[in-house]
Protein backbone atom coordinates (compact mmCIF):
# COMPACT_ATOMS: atom_id res chain seq x y z
CA UNK A 1 0.00 0.00 0.00
CA UNK A 2 1.33 3.48 -0.76
CA UNK A 3 1.74 5.62 1.72
CA UNK A 4 1.57 9.04 1.35
CA UNK A 5 3.48 11.52 2.81
CA UNK A 6 2.77 15.35 2.93
CA UNK A 7 5.73 17.77 1.20
CA UNK A 8 7.02 14.12 -0.20
CA UNK A 9 6.82 12.35 -3.82
CA UNK A 10 6.72 14.30 -7.13
CA UNK A 11 3.57 15.77 -6.50
CA UNK A 12 5.11 18.00 -3.83
CA UNK A 13 5.42 21.99 -4.07
CA UNK A 14 9.20 22.32 -4.66
CA UNK A 15 10.79 25.16 -3.42
CA UNK A 16 12.79 27.31 -5.95
CA UNK A 17 16.51 27.77 -5.64
CA UNK A 18 17.51 31.30 -3.59
CA UNK A 19 14.12 31.06 -1.61
CA UNK A 20 12.95 29.06 1.61
CA UNK A 21 9.80 27.64 3.38
CA UNK A 22 8.74 28.78 6.45
CA UNK A 23 10.22 25.97 8.86
CA UNK A 24 7.64 23.22 10.07
CA UNK A 25 4.75 24.15 7.17
CA UNK A 26 5.45 21.94 4.14
CA UNK A 27 4.33 23.96 0.94
CA UNK A 28 4.67 27.66 3.23
CA UNK A 29 4.77 30.35 2.13
CA UNK A 30 7.86 31.08 -0.15
CA UNK A 31 10.78 33.72 1.31
CA UNK A 32 12.98 35.44 -0.99
CA UNK A 33 16.35 35.92 0.41
CA UNK A 34 15.66 39.43 0.84
CA UNK A 35 13.32 39.18 2.91
CA UNK A 36 15.08 36.31 5.20
CA UNK A 37 17.42 38.85 5.51
CA UNK A 38 14.77 41.21 6.75
CA UNK A 39 13.13 39.23 8.95
CA UNK A 40 16.45 37.53 10.73
CA UNK A 41 17.41 41.36 11.04
CA UNK A 42 13.99 42.01 12.78
CA UNK A 43 14.14 39.72 15.22
CA UNK A 44 17.51 41.08 16.64
CA UNK A 45 16.40 43.22 18.94
CA UNK A 46 19.51 45.23 19.43
CA UNK A 47 19.88 46.01 16.07
CA UNK A 48 16.31 46.82 15.60
CA UNK A 49 16.59 49.55 18.51
CA UNK A 50 20.25 50.55 16.37
CA UNK A 51 18.25 51.50 13.54
CA UNK A 52 15.26 53.19 15.45
CA UNK A 53 18.18 55.26 17.15
CA UNK A 54 20.29 56.07 13.93
CA UNK A 55 16.90 57.05 12.00
CA UNK A 56 15.87 59.38 15.43
CA UNK A 57 19.39 60.68 14.78
CA UNK A 58 19.11 61.49 10.97
CA UNK A 59 15.48 63.42 11.75
CA UNK A 60 17.20 65.15 14.68
CA UNK A 61 19.98 66.46 12.16
CA UNK A 62 17.32 66.98 9.50
CA UNK A 63 14.35 68.69 11.45
CA UNK A 64 16.09 70.10 14.45
CA UNK A 65 16.88 73.38 12.81
CA UNK A 66 13.48 74.15 12.40
CA UNK A 67 12.58 73.86 15.83
CA UNK A 68 14.73 77.02 17.04
CA UNK A 69 15.46 80.59 15.93
CA UNK A 70 18.99 80.87 16.75
CA UNK A 71 21.20 79.82 13.69
CA UNK A 72 24.41 78.21 14.36
CA UNK A 73 26.98 81.04 13.43
CA UNK A 74 24.77 83.27 15.28
CA UNK A 75 26.30 84.86 18.50
CA UNK A 76 24.47 86.65 21.59
CA UNK A 77 26.40 88.75 23.14
CA UNK A 78 24.04 89.26 26.28
CA UNK A 79 24.22 85.34 26.88
CA UNK A 80 27.58 84.18 27.03
CA UNK A 81 28.21 80.73 28.53
CA UNK A 82 25.23 80.38 30.06
CA UNK A 83 23.51 77.19 30.82
CA UNK A 84 20.56 75.21 29.32
CA UNK A 85 17.52 76.76 29.51
CA UNK A 86 18.56 80.58 30.52
CA UNK A 87 18.61 83.35 28.48
CA UNK A 88 15.72 81.30 25.95
CA UNK A 89 18.45 79.03 25.02
CA UNK A 90 17.48 75.48 25.06
CA UNK A 91 20.56 74.17 25.76
CA UNK A 92 22.85 77.25 26.47
CA UNK A 93 25.85 78.96 24.47
CA UNK A 94 29.46 78.55 24.32
CA UNK A 95 31.68 81.35 25.39
CA UNK A 96 31.62 83.29 22.09
CA UNK A 97 27.46 83.28 22.43
CA UNK A 98 26.52 80.27 19.57
CA UNK A 99 23.61 78.56 20.74
CA UNK A 100 24.63 75.11 21.66
CA UNK A 101 21.33 73.62 20.38
CA UNK A 102 21.67 74.77 16.55
CA UNK A 103 25.17 74.14 17.01
CA UNK A 104 24.55 71.09 17.99
CA UNK A 105 22.24 69.84 15.27
CA UNK A 106 24.66 71.01 12.56
CA UNK A 107 27.42 69.61 13.98
CA UNK A 108 25.47 66.37 14.01
CA UNK A 109 24.60 67.03 10.42
CA UNK A 110 28.36 67.47 9.63
CA UNK A 111 29.38 64.48 10.76
CA UNK A 112 26.72 62.39 9.53
CA UNK A 113 27.82 63.82 5.79
CA UNK A 114 31.53 63.44 6.19
CA UNK A 115 30.87 59.60 7.68
CA UNK A 116 28.23 58.11 5.43
CA UNK A 117 30.26 59.92 2.47
CA UNK A 118 33.70 58.71 3.24
CA UNK A 119 32.26 55.08 4.44
CA UNK A 120 30.71 54.91 0.88
CA UNK A 121 33.56 55.90 -1.11
CA UNK A 122 35.89 53.72 0.76
CA UNK A 123 33.83 50.21 0.72
CA UNK A 124 33.14 51.06 -3.19
CA UNK A 125 36.99 51.43 -3.88
CA UNK A 126 38.03 48.69 -1.37
CA UNK A 127 35.75 46.30 -3.37
CA UNK A 128 36.22 47.19 -6.71
CA UNK A 129 39.93 46.87 -5.76
CA UNK A 130 39.71 43.89 -4.30
CA UNK A 131 37.60 41.93 -6.66
CA UNK A 132 39.69 43.36 -9.67
CA UNK A 133 43.29 41.79 -8.33
CA UNK A 134 41.36 38.44 -7.55
CA UNK A 135 40.06 38.63 -10.86
CA UNK A 136 43.25 38.84 -12.94
CA UNK A 137 45.93 37.32 -10.44
CA UNK A 138 49.43 36.75 -11.18
CA UNK A 139 51.36 40.02 -11.96
CA UNK A 140 48.52 42.03 -11.99
CA UNK A 141 47.17 40.90 -8.70
CA UNK A 142 50.87 41.24 -7.50
CA UNK A 143 50.93 44.64 -8.49
CA UNK A 144 48.13 45.91 -7.18
CA UNK A 145 48.85 44.44 -3.84
CA UNK A 146 52.08 45.65 -3.67
CA UNK A 147 50.41 49.43 -4.31
CA UNK A 148 48.08 48.62 -1.34
CA UNK A 149 51.19 47.49 0.86
CA UNK A 150 53.32 51.04 0.12
CA UNK A 151 49.91 52.42 1.10
CA UNK A 152 49.74 50.97 4.46
CA UNK A 153 52.94 51.80 5.48
CA UNK A 154 52.55 55.66 4.62
CA UNK A 155 52.16 57.67 7.52
CA UNK A 156 48.63 58.98 6.56
CA UNK A 157 48.02 60.42 10.28
CA UNK A 158 50.76 62.69 9.52
CA UNK A 159 49.76 63.22 5.48
CA UNK A 160 45.85 64.28 6.79
CA UNK A 161 46.92 66.06 9.36
CA UNK A 162 49.47 68.63 7.00
CA UNK A 163 46.23 68.31 4.41
CA UNK A 164 43.47 69.49 7.02
CA UNK A 165 45.79 72.57 8.42
CA UNK A 166 46.81 73.75 4.79
CA UNK A 167 43.11 74.18 3.71
CA UNK A 168 41.83 75.16 7.30
CA UNK A 169 39.45 72.12 8.01
CA UNK A 170 37.47 72.27 4.91
CA UNK A 171 35.12 69.12 5.38
CA UNK A 172 35.15 68.42 1.67
CA UNK A 173 39.05 68.11 1.83
CA UNK A 174 38.81 66.15 4.76
CA UNK A 175 36.47 63.93 2.79
CA UNK A 176 38.79 63.26 0.28
CA UNK A 177 41.84 62.59 2.71
CA UNK A 178 40.00 60.32 4.72
CA UNK A 179 38.84 58.07 1.43
CA UNK A 180 42.12 58.33 -0.01
CA UNK A 181 43.96 56.47 3.23
CA UNK A 182 40.58 54.61 4.68
CA UNK A 183 40.05 51.74 2.09
CA UNK A 184 43.27 49.72 1.75
CA UNK A 185 42.56 47.23 4.69
CA UNK A 186 38.89 46.60 3.46
CA UNK A 187 40.38 45.91 -0.51
CA UNK A 188 42.59 42.95 1.40
CA UNK A 189 39.80 41.56 2.93
CA UNK A 190 38.09 41.59 -0.23
CA UNK A 191 40.45 39.92 -2.18
CA UNK A 192 41.59 37.39 0.14
CA UNK A 193 37.43 36.78 -0.01
CA UNK A 194 37.17 36.89 -3.84
CA UNK A 195 39.87 35.35 -4.62
CA UNK A 196 37.96 31.78 -3.52
CA UNK A 197 35.18 33.26 -6.02
CA UNK A 198 37.42 33.53 -8.80
CA UNK A 199 37.54 29.75 -10.22
CA UNK A 200 33.39 29.02 -9.61
CA UNK A 201 31.74 27.99 -12.40
CA UNK A 202 30.01 31.06 -13.15
CA UNK A 203 32.92 33.19 -13.68
CA UNK A 204 34.73 30.57 -15.82
CA UNK A 205 31.65 30.70 -17.93
CA UNK A 206 31.69 34.51 -18.11
CA UNK A 207 35.26 34.14 -19.36
CA UNK A 208 34.67 31.63 -21.89
CA UNK A 209 31.83 33.57 -23.12
CA UNK A 210 33.88 36.23 -24.06
CA UNK A 211 32.42 38.70 -21.72
CA UNK A 212 34.33 41.45 -20.25
CA UNK A 213 36.59 41.36 -17.39
CA UNK A 214 34.63 44.47 -15.82
CA UNK A 215 31.17 43.20 -16.77
CA UNK A 216 32.08 39.85 -15.05
CA UNK A 217 33.43 41.54 -11.98
CA UNK A 218 30.77 44.03 -11.29
CA UNK A 219 27.79 41.44 -12.50
CA UNK A 220 29.10 38.46 -10.67
CA UNK A 221 32.28 38.99 -8.26
CA UNK A 222 30.88 42.02 -6.52
CA UNK A 223 27.19 41.04 -6.29
CA UNK A 224 28.45 37.83 -3.65
CA UNK A 225 30.51 39.60 -1.76
CA UNK A 226 27.54 42.36 -1.32
CA UNK A 227 26.83 41.10 2.23
CA UNK A 228 30.45 41.79 3.46
CA UNK A 229 30.40 45.33 2.05
CA UNK A 230 26.81 46.12 3.45
CA UNK A 231 28.81 45.30 6.89
CA UNK A 232 32.03 46.89 5.86
CA UNK A 233 30.35 49.95 5.04
CA UNK A 234 28.11 50.13 8.19
CA UNK A 235 30.76 49.68 10.42
CA UNK A 236 32.73 52.22 8.69
CA UNK A 237 30.18 54.88 9.00
CA UNK A 238 31.24 54.66 13.20
CA UNK A 239 34.81 54.75 12.38
CA UNK A 240 34.59 57.27 10.70
CA UNK A 241 32.83 59.50 12.69
CA UNK A 242 35.44 58.40 15.33
CA UNK A 243 38.49 59.29 12.59
CA UNK A 244 36.48 62.78 12.38
CA UNK A 245 36.03 63.47 15.80
CA UNK A 246 39.50 62.93 16.80
CA UNK A 247 41.41 65.22 13.95
CA UNK A 248 38.96 67.75 14.48
CA UNK A 249 39.45 67.52 18.41
CA UNK A 250 43.36 67.95 17.86
CA UNK A 251 43.08 70.98 15.73
CA UNK A 252 43.09 68.90 11.76
CA UNK A 253 39.53 68.68 11.08
CA UNK A 254 36.44 71.14 10.51
CA UNK A 255 37.06 74.68 11.87
CA UNK A 256 35.41 77.35 12.36
CA UNK A 257 32.95 78.55 10.89
CA UNK A 258 31.91 75.28 10.22
CA UNK A 259 30.88 73.05 12.94
CA UNK A 260 31.18 69.27 13.92
CA UNK A 261 30.46 67.48 16.78
CA UNK A 262 34.48 66.89 16.95
CA UNK A 263 35.36 70.37 16.95
CA UNK A 264 32.15 70.98 19.99
CA UNK A 265 34.30 68.44 21.66
CA UNK A 266 37.13 70.45 21.17
CA UNK A 267 35.37 73.68 22.09
CA UNK A 268 34.20 72.36 25.48
CA UNK A 269 37.34 70.63 26.64
CA UNK A 270 38.73 73.86 27.66
CA UNK A 271 35.66 74.61 29.79
CA UNK A 272 35.02 71.17 31.52
CA UNK A 273 34.57 72.30 35.09
CA UNK A 274 32.99 75.81 34.40
CA UNK A 275 30.55 74.97 31.13
CA UNK A 276 30.63 71.03 31.27
CA UNK A 277 27.71 70.76 28.86
CA UNK A 278 29.83 72.03 26.38
CA UNK A 279 31.41 68.82 26.42
CA UNK A 280 29.32 66.56 27.56
CA UNK A 281 26.16 67.41 24.77
CA UNK A 282 28.40 66.63 21.73
CA UNK A 283 30.08 63.65 23.37
CA UNK A 284 26.63 61.93 24.12
CA UNK A 285 25.37 62.58 20.45
CA UNK A 286 29.13 60.60 19.11
CA UNK A 287 28.58 57.94 21.73
CA UNK A 288 25.13 57.24 20.57
CA UNK A 289 25.90 57.62 17.34
CA UNK A 290 28.74 55.07 17.32
CA UNK A 291 26.50 52.41 19.39
CA UNK A 292 23.83 52.92 16.62
CA UNK A 293 26.27 52.13 13.80
CA UNK A 294 27.93 48.93 16.05
CA UNK A 295 24.55 47.92 16.68
CA UNK A 296 23.32 48.17 12.84
CA UNK A 297 26.47 46.39 11.94
CA UNK A 298 25.87 43.27 14.18
CA UNK A 299 22.72 42.81 13.39
CA UNK A 300 23.55 42.94 9.34
CA UNK A 301 26.71 40.69 9.91
CA UNK A 302 23.80 38.09 11.97
CA UNK A 303 21.43 38.19 9.10
CA UNK A 304 23.62 37.59 6.17
CA UNK A 305 25.59 34.69 7.88
CA UNK A 306 23.22 31.47 7.29
CA UNK A 307 25.24 29.97 10.27
CA UNK A 308 23.91 32.65 12.61
CA UNK A 309 21.27 32.02 15.39
CA UNK A 310 21.58 35.12 16.97
CA UNK A 311 18.45 36.13 14.85
CA UNK A 312 16.55 33.62 15.60
CA UNK A 313 15.18 30.82 12.78
CA UNK A 314 13.37 32.42 10.16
Amino acid sequence: MAINMPGVGPDAERVRPGETQEPGKAGGKRLSPSKLYMRRFARNKPALGGLVLFALLVFFSLLGPYLTHWDHVEADFTALSVPPGVGGHLLGTNGAGNDVYAQLVHGLGRSLIIAVTVSLLTTAIAGLFGTTAAYFGGKVERAMLGFVHFLLILPSFLIIALVGTHYRGEWQVLVVVLTLFGWMLTARVIWSLATSLREREYVLAARFMGVSAMRTIVRHLVPNIGSLLVVTFTLGVASTVQSETALSFIGFGVKQPDVSLGSMLADGQNTLSTAPWLFYLPASMVVLLTVAMALIGDGLRDALDPTSQSGGRA
